[in-house]
This record gives C-alpha cells, sequence and structure tokens, in this order.
C-alpha cells in the first residue's frame, strides 16, 4: 500500500473507537492488494455489506476506464412504508402502469423523501451510517406510531399527504440527520422541508386523473406499515441518462461494442445516439464500466431506481409502544372488520380487473418480417429463373407466390413475407390463444405482407375461416415513404381469396384506393389514420367485447393509438425517428374506458418478439476455403 494511501486509511481509521465494520471490510481488500481508494470505492457501491460483494465488483470493473477517478456518490435519505401498506402500493403501481403506462412515479419505490441527493467522499460514508443510528435512537419515543396518509389529486400529480403535526416530527428528524452529517461528514445535506407525501403517480396524461384515482381508493392508508429510514446512493455522472435492461446476452462482434449479459443494466445518453447506427445505442454498463455499441431490442427500459444501492436504514419499532393501543384495536384493525375490509377490496380489485379484461380493446401491429427486408430491394431477382418464373433461393424465401394478374414485378412494391415473418405472425396468433384474448374483429392495410400477417395470427389464434379479414386501404402507410413515389398496384381481393385468404368480401373500405394520394403530406396522412380508426371502431359494436386487430405498418402503431386516445400528433421528424425503432410485429394496445368512445393506451395483452439477424452462409467459401 503507498504511504499517502496508508496514512489517509489511518486518519479514517482513527475518527472511530475501535475496529469499524468499515475497516474489518477494508482490510482484507488491501491485503489482496488493492488500492485503498479502489477498494473504499467497492465497498461503497456495494453498500459495504461483504468482502465478497466488493471483489466481485472489483473483478467485474478491472477494465472500467473510470474505476481511478475519485467521484464521489450521491446518497439520499429516504422513509420508506413495509409490511402490508407497502404491498398495497406495489398493486397500485403495477396496476396503475397497466391501465395507464409509465409515469414519473414507477420511476422510484414508494417513499417519502427526508433528505434530497447529496454527495458523500467513500472514506466518509461510515459516518452517515452512525449518524442514521444515533439521530433515528433520538426520535425512536416521538416517532408517530401511526402516520396518517391523506389521498390528493391534481391533473398531474396523485398521493398521499402526511398530516402537519405527525409531518412536523419527520421533519425535526429529517433537519437533525442533515446538521449532524453536514457537520461531521463534511457534506452539505439539505432536508426536505415541502410538505411531506408519498407520490402514487406524476407526469401523467390529464386524461388518466380518473382511472388513477379510482385505483388509488382501492389502497386502505390505514393498512399496517413499519416506517423505515433508509439510506440510499446512486452514480452522480448518470443522473440524467435512461437506464436500459438487458434481456438477452449480446457477445460483441466488434472492438467498439458492449458485452452485457441477461439481465445487464446500461445507463444510455439520449444526447449522444446521434452516433450510433439505426438499430443500436451507445451505453455505460453498470456492471463493468465500460462503455460501446450494443443492440437496442436486446433491451427493455428500466427504472432509474434499478442502479441504485441500499446503504443502512433504521427501523423504527413503534410496537412496544404502541401494544397497550393495538391489542384494543387489533380485533378491529387486523383480526376483525378491517382485515375483512382488506379482503373484500382485493376481491372488488379482482372483480374490477375482470370487468376491465372484457372491455373494449385495439390491438394495433405491424406486419411480420417481409422478403426485402432481409434480402433487399433487389429479392425478386435472387429469385426468377431466366424465363422469369420463381423458385426459393434461400430458405426464408416464401415457398411459392400468390398468383396476381399481372407479372411478378408488381410485388417489388408490394413485398410478402419471409417465412421467418409467416413463423412470427403464427406465434403472436398462439400467444394471444394462449393468454384468452377473443378477437372479434379484423381489419388489414391492403399491403399483401400485412394480409399475410393477420392471416396467420388467425390461424394462431385458431380462428382462421371463423373471422374474415377486412382490408382497408385507408390503413396503409404514409405515402410519402414509398421509393417509387407512387402507389403500389396491390392484390385484388378478389385475387386473395383465390390465393386462399380469409377476406370479408362483402366489406367496403372507408377510403377506396384511388382515395390514396402518392407523397401525400404528414397532416394529410395524420388526418387519414385519424379517420379510419374512429370509423372502425364506431362500425364494431360497442356492447360487443372482445379485441379489434389491426396490421398495419411500424406508422400505424402512433398514428392510429395516439388519435383512439385523444393524443395529438407527434413532430413529423420525431414521427419519422420513432416509427424506425418499432420493430416486425410490434404492439400498441388501447382499451375502452367506462365512458363509451373513451380510449387510453395499456401494455399490450402479449410481450412483442424479439430475434437476431443470420448471415447468410456459403459451407465452401466457409470451410473449404485456406
Amino acid at each position: 500500500m503507498a504511504v499517502p494511501e496508508a496514512q489517509l486509511y489511518a486518519k479514517v481509521s482513527s475518527k472511530h473507537r475501535g475496529r469499524s465494520s468499515s475497516a474489518l471490510l477494508l482490510e482484507p481488500l488491501l491485503a489482496k492488494g488493492f488500492p485503498a481508494h479502489i477498494a473504499q470505492k467497492a465497498l461503497v457501491a456495494t453498500g459495504q455489506k461483504t468482502v465478497e460483494d466488493a471483489v466481485k465488483w472489483l473483478h467485474s470493473h478491472c477494465n472500467d476506464p473510470s474505476l481511478d477517478d475519485p467521484i464521489p456518490q450521491e446518497y439520499a435519505l429516504y422513509l420508506c412504508p413495509t409490511g402490508r401498506l407497502h404491498s398495497r402500493l406495489q398493486d397500485f403501481w403495477r396496476e396503475s402502469k397497466r391501465q395507464c403506462g409509465k409515469n414519473r412515479a414507477h420511476e422510484v419505490f414508494p417513499h417519502v423523501t427526508l433528505c434530497d441527493f447529496f454527495t458523500c467522499e467513500d472514506q466518509k460514508v461510515e459516518l452517515l451510517y452512525d449518524i442514521l443510528k444515533r439521530v433515528g435512537d433520538s426520535f425512536s419515543q416521538s416517532f408517530p406510531p401511526s402516520i396518517s396518509l391523506t389521498l390528493h389529486a391534481s391533473p398531474s400529480y396523485l398521493g398521499f399527504f402526511i398530516d402537519d403535526s405527525q409531518a412536523n416530527v419527520l421533519k425535526d428528524f429529517a433537519v437533525a440527520f442533515s446538521s449532524e452529517a453536514s457537520a461531521l461528514a463534511d457534506c452539505h445535506v439539505k432536508p426536505s422541508l415541502k410538505q411531506f407525501h408519498l407520490t402514487l403517480a406524476h407526469r401523467f396524461y390529464p386524461h388518466h386523473q380518473k382511472t388513477l384515482e379510482q385505483l388509488a381508493k382501492c389502497i386502505n392508508p390505514g393498512e399496517p406499515c413499519q416506517w423505515v429510514a433508509a439510506l440510499y446512493s446512486r452514480d452522480m455522472r448518470f443522473v440524467h441518462y435512461q437506464r436500459l435492461r438487458a434481456l438477452f446476452q449480446y457477445k460483441p462482434q466488434n472492438i467498439d461494442e458492449l458485452l452485457i449479459n441477461a439481465g445487464d443494466l446500461v445507463y444510455v445518453d439520449p444526447r449522444q445516439q446521434g452516433e450510433a447506427s439505426e438499430g443500436w445505442v451507445i451505453g455505460t454498463s453498470h456492471r463493468t464500466g465500460c462503455r460501446g455499441f450494443l443492440p437496442e431490442n436486446y433491451t427493455e427500459r428500466a427504472h432509474e431506481s434499478d442502479t441504485w444501492v441500499r446503504h443502512r436504514e433504521y427501523v423504527f419499532d413503534v410496537a412496544s409502544r404502541s401494544f397497550t393501543k393495538t391489542e384494543k384495536e387489533p380485533n378491529v384493525k387486523l383480526n376483525g372488520e378491517a382485515h375483512n375490509l382488506s379482503m373484500s377490496r382485493s376481491v372488488s380489485n379482482v372483480l374490477s380487473l375482470q370487468s376491465v379484461a372484457l372491455r373494449r380493446g385495439v390491438l394495433v401491429m405491424r406486419h411480420g418480417e417481409r422478403v426485402d427486408q432481409v434480402f433487399g430491394k433487389s429479392w425478386l431477382q435472387q429469385c426468377l429463373t431466366a424465363d422469369g418464373k420463381y423458385y426459393r433461393a434461400d430458405l426464408n424465401f416464401p415457398s411459392s407466390l400468390p398468383r396476381q394478374k399481372d407479372s411478378m414485378k408488381q410485388f417489388e412494391c408490394d413485398p410478402p413475407l419471409s417465412c421467418c415473418g409467416i413463423f412470427q405472425s403464427r406465434l403472436i396468433g398462439e400467444a394471444l390463444l394462449d393468454q384468452e384474448v377473443t378477437v372479434s374483429s379484423v381489419y388489414s392495410s391492403p399491403a399483401l405482407r400485412c394480409v399475410q400477417t393477420a392471416q396467420h395470427v388467425l390461424q394462431g389464434l385458431k380462428l382462421n375461416q371463423k373471422v374474415k379479414i377486412r382490408v382497408e386501404p385507408g390503413l396503409f402507410d404514409w405515402t410519402k415513404w414509398e421509393a417509387s413515389r407512387a402507389i403500389p398496384d396491390f392484390m385484388t381481393v378478389a385475387e386473395l381469396v383465390e390465393a386462399s385468404y380469409d377476406i370479408d368480401t362483402s366489406y367496403r373500405g372507408n377510403f377506396p384506393l384511388s382515395s390514396l394520394v402518392p407523397s401525400e403530406s404528414y397532416e394529410d396522412y395524420v388526418s387519414r389514420s385519424s379517420a379510419v380508426i374512429k370509423q372502425i371502431v364506431s362500425a364494431c359494436p360497442s356492447k360487443g367485447r372482445g379485441v379489434i386487430l389491426i396490421v398495419g405498418h411500424g406508422s400505424s402503431l402512433a398514428s392510429l393509438t395516439r388519435a383512439l386516445a385523444g393524443l395529438p400528433s407527434r413532430d413529423s421528424r420525431d414521427f419519422a425517428q420513432m416509427v424506425r425503432k418499432i420493430p416486425s410485429l410490434g404492439m400498441c394496445f388501447c382499451e375502452e374506458q367506462k365512458e363509451e368512445n373513451k380510449w387510453q393506451m395499456v401494455n399490450p395483452p402479449v410481450k412483442t418478439l424479439t430475434h437476431g439477424a443470420n448471415a447468410a452462409f456459403n459451407w465452401r467459401n466457409t470451410i473449404m476455403e485456406d
């Protein structure tokens, strides 16, 4: 160990009487040859729990370019509920996300903020632990036996406010901790002095307020609860970054790519993504500290607090002080009416969820993988013989092409699904069947790839020949994106029927093919999409339960669902960037609310499908070549 590091370690250690828990953890790391400042950094990054955790962290970060940087962590002190109240809050978190989508409150677990985030040097963190225990002990007798929570709602906020008299005790506790931490650990700690609250939802769409309030009223704030003051830390470098969680392992193919394992968390700065190719992002691994490119479809969005470290906590044990009181009340609070009320709430929640499942839904889906997506725009030339007959040049080409009235050249602007696209579509149908999703009607863009996707989804659902596909020209993609600058010559309904697709021949589209204009403006496309989704929904009986399946294009997911939910259209530039990120068979789901013709976006009934690229393989060139 270097002399300055040894002196620093001795200086910190001398502040504590005897051997502190931090010293007991630090000594084995120093004995293994790790520098003191790096060993201390590893202990703090793992919450100073065990030597094994710190060693594992050090091995994982052996290639971390910032390992030597003296960057302190940021800390915050939260008051967190436990027990049955915490379970009810988590139920609300899940159900509000399912029905109304993610909002800002989902980023962090249920808590009351006592002290805002502040920095603390690694070698002084144990002082925070001591201060938390000492201040907790001094307030243990004055801490409220129970905390009264009152629901408050506004168009952008929903949460529980704490009664003023009880909040004053919590503020005094926060001020005491802040004062001691500032004085003894050289930290600038700011206690939270605004009205104490526990946030349920924040920054949500105003039209979700009523639904969120109804869900919040199912929470009994008087549920048994033990409150815990917990100290958390986060990496201050990534405060404004997005967080992704790896769904699959990815092994780098190039030196600038990032190794990720399933479950890894990755920091992504949205401002730096201009350097990345389509479908890729630049990220920094939370596990290793390394930075590089990674495929975006290998990840999903994670919560902000998923990368935080929980350090120490102080449990306010009020059981001994309130034993006499609870003995008089438990027959009411735990074993009597309140317990039955809790059960009745759970039953009513289940019943409400069942009624939600019976509401009308609209599932908008992008088509499956198409052949030109795999083999390029010249795919047709690759599988035509000299006399113009089709043959299967690769197993991912379809085994045959449907007959058209003119030449097969029409397929260049109206390509079919690949074999993998057919399999994907059937797989989605089977997943919908497993989830017992009832599809009552199906609408498809006139593009062949969309009709084929609808056909194979219905086969997976075992509904082919029972539910017919309604071909709606108004569902076609934004025509500005057509490379030929002309509307493709789609297969006619008669040709589709002859090719054995289950088409509703009696259906007359809301927008005839002749109404599609080449290179239409973005405003015209948005207007067309808004009109067609409203006409489709109004044509399906409001009293009839079930899901309306719409198979369209990547652009359909935003243009149709946002119009249905009453949301404004996106900026045209943002729209194009967003559409590029939508994979084959990407889905959005809208659900009708109790009020007829009031819709909101919720999670789709099944997960989307992710798959990797498979390069062409020539055994002769690869195996035999020297």
